[in-house]
């Protein structure tokens, strides 16, 4: 007889370290969640007002180009549209160059979640 109560508490106790445990895993899950949409809004985000600036410059270093033709037209054309093609090219390769060092460094997607598991497993595993 004085084996049951102490059984019951026993699995008492278990249910309720099954139950911290999944509520703390669904915590984890909301804030997964969280940070993907609050990524997902940030890529959006950029990407509007990225192809945005990128059309409208695009549009407006055309027109300058077009504009410095016309005006050395008669005297120096040639040399117009070579420099208006050097600078192109050189900003091509400028973006291109940083969008490789931007796609090289990688993004911080889930790093709350990580420093939150890793604060929850060095406060479950055992301290010496």
């Amino acid at each position: 007889m004085a084996d049951q109560p102490r059984a019951r508490g026993l699995f008492s106790s278990l249910r309720g370290l099954i139950a911290t445990g999944v509520a703390t895993l669904q915590v984890r899950l909301e804030l997964l969640a969280t940070e993907l949409q609050e990524e997902k809004a940030r890529i959006l985000g950029l990407l509007a007002y990225g192809a945005a600036a990128l059309i409208l410059l695009a549009v407006g270093i055309v027109f300058l180009a077009i504009f410095f033709t016309v005006l050395l037209w008669d005297s120096h054309r040639l040399l117009a549209l070579g420099i208006c093609a050097a600078l192109f090219l050189g900003a091509g390769g400028l973006a291109l160059t940083v969008a490789m060092r931007l796609a090289r460094s990688g993004s911080r997607l889930f790093a709350a979640s990580l420093a939150e598991l890793a604060q929850d497993r060095s406060a479950i595993e055992p301290r010496e």
